[in-house]
């Protein structure tokens, strides 16, 4: 087993990235710090294969930082939609509309500075200032957690304070002061393309000598899962309202917590009295067309058990052409708006009925 010091570390990983690094990935071409960001917080929690086309679409309606904060917030979680997580693109928005205002559309080359703003945490401010600025700035995303965790075989799980405690003093270390932009990006290619959550490759990494599980023939020991716990299980039953036209009543969510700030189908309080419901709460008569089967959308910490129920509106209500947070949403002719994955499922099942009646 070969001496590792941070030197050494660093010189194996940028020689393995100038011959096998990813280097054409589209926020690369070229990496401004506005891209940089777009990126990072698309690919917290989702993988590059996924991101892409999403970043590609962004950019091409949002090309700056100034187009994204004159945007509506429709807009942005219009192009969102499938992503998950619209925390993120909320977050995304408000930084955008933060820096075009009070730092002159520029993006501050601090780490502290960035990690002030919505959405930006330590890593993500350390990889702008890494990537964008060429600062010796130290990450520590899931990718970087996994190569730290298998080459010192660090046990236990990243999220405990513990844990993660070892591998920012890691990351800190091995960081170089000489091109931290292509080490910081080498590390994140390493862990997806090299160091996998299964089977990693470890004949093709240029840490293995270095690797401790490794040496323990123990790869998948290391980083420690987190103790799952069994999600609860909530129930909703959500209305497709339809009008004379096959429209559809959509509801505008409160801007935070789940969901927010997208449209969904109104979601019922009373699913014993639905008719009632409507009427006290839209002031129209509807027609009971039928149950639909209960769809299942999982979140980070619970499942929700979604249980359609298709109405027919008789009379249009006055109370729904009035609110903006209401609209007729038409599926031959979408508007542009950030809608909850299952809504579209449902919305895109709807559709094919229709078709077919």
């Amino acid at each position: 087993m070969q001496t590792l010091t941070a030197k050494s570390f660093g010189q194996r990983v940028l020689t393995w990235y100038a011959q096998h690094g990813r280097k054409q990935l589209p926020w690369q071409q070229p990496a401004t710090p506005y891209r940089v960001w777009l990126s990072e917080i698309m690919l917290q929690q989702t993988q590059v294969n996924t991101v892409i086309p999403y970043f590609n679409r962004f950019i091409a309606r949002f090309p700056d930082l100034h187009n994204l904060a004159q945007a509506t917030i429709d807009e942005v979680l219009h192009l969102w939609t499938g992503l998950g997580y619209y925390a993120r693109a909320r977050n995304l928005h408000k930084t955008a509309k933060i820096i075009a205002t009070q730092f002159h559309g520029e993006f501050p080359a601090d780490r502290h500075a960035l990690e002030q703003l919505p959405g930006i945490g330590r890593s993500t401010a350390a990889a702008i200032c890494a990537l964008a600025f060429g600062l010796p700035e130290a990450i520590l995303d899931g990718n970087v957690k996994r190569v730290l965790a298998r080459v010192h075989a660090i046990a236990g799980w990243p999220g405990e304070t513990k844990v993660q405690q070892q591998l920012w003093q890691l990351s800190e270390r091995y960081v170089p002061q000489q091109q931290p932009g292509p080490y910081t990006q080498a590390m994140m290619d390493l862990g997806a393309m090299i160091c996998t959550r299964t089977k990693p490759a470890c004949n093709e990494c240029p840490l293995t000598d270095y690797c401790l599980a490794k040496q323990q023939n123990n790869t998948q020991a290391y980083p420690g899962k987190r103790q799952r716990k069994q999600l609860p299980v909530k129930q909703t039953t959500m209305l497709l309202l339809t009008d004379d036209q096959h429209r559809v009543l959509l509801e505008k969510r409160p801007p935070a917590g789940i969901w927010g700030g997208l449209w969904i189908l109104p979601e019922c309080d009373d699913p014993n009295n639905i008719i009632t419901w409507c009427a006290l709460k839209y002031h129209c008569d509807t027609t009971f067309i039928k149950a639909w089967p209960s769809l299942r959308h999982t979140f980070s910490h619970f499942h929700l058990d979604i249980t359609p129920i298709q109405l027919q509106i008789i009379n249009k209500s006055p109370v729904v052409m009035d609110s903006a947070s209401l609209i007729w949403y038409n599926n031959n002719a979408p508007a542009e708006l950030g809608l909850a994955k299952p809504i579209i499922t449902l919305l895109q099942q709807l559709a094919k009925q229709l078709e077919e009646s």
